[in-house]
């Protein structure tokens, strides 16, 4: 199958085919690679691209709509009345302290912990299975013990939350609609 794709040439050694939000494929390849084996690399990977072309082209016609800034309002009210509570269970548990506690509208992330220990939220973690929310709380608080992503801070998000792999790929598999739908405007 012939495809409509973007190519996009660099000093990169490999060949990469993406697809984006919008359902555009492009095609990041090394300078000077013929055309004729990007066209094979793409004959080659046509059942990939079908596939993952149909599921953005699907979820873009099932995407809900942008949230409403009274909905965003409220679902901040909600998150300053669960969130807290959850960060001193679980900051209890771990014996850690925190400063400040915000929840925010925000469109790229799920928490932060500054190095003052000023943890922040998103307000959609509301919408999140309950168990998905104490992962991003545990995950937050883990950054009070180790400010990184190494494998000690790893071994202290599973201390409290065994499965937290499973949680984690949920949020990254489901979240980004809860996300497109803050962005939206």
């Amino acid at each position: 199958m012939e495809y409509q794709m973007r190519i996009i040439r660099s000093k990169r050694r490999t060949i990469v085919i993406q697809i984006t939000k919008e359902g555009k494929i492009v095609a990041r390849v090394p300078r000077f690679m013929p055309e004729r084996e990007i066209k094979r690399y793409a004959e080659k990977h046509g059942e990939w691209i079908e596939k993952n072309l149909a599921k953005i082209l699907a979820d873009k016609e099932n995407a809900k709509p942008a949230f409403s800034d009274e909905e965003v309002r409220e679902l901040i009210k909600r998150a300053r009345l669960v969130i807290p509570e959850k960060v001193v269970y679980f900051a209890e548990l771990m014996g850690v302290s925190w400063g400040k506690i915000s929840i925010r509208r925000q469109s790229t992330v799920w928490g932060s912990c500054s190095m003052n220990g000023n943890l922040s939220f998103n307000c959609l973690l509301v919408l999140m299975p309950e168990s998905v929310l104490d992962y991003v709380v545990v995950h937050e608080l883990a950054h009070r013990l180790q400010m990184n992503h190494s494998s000690r801070f790893w071994a202290e998000v599973e201390k409290i939350i065994p499965d937290y792999k499973a949680r984690r790929k949920w949020l990254k598999d489901e979240g980004g609609q809860y996300l497109d739908r803050l962005r939206k405007k």
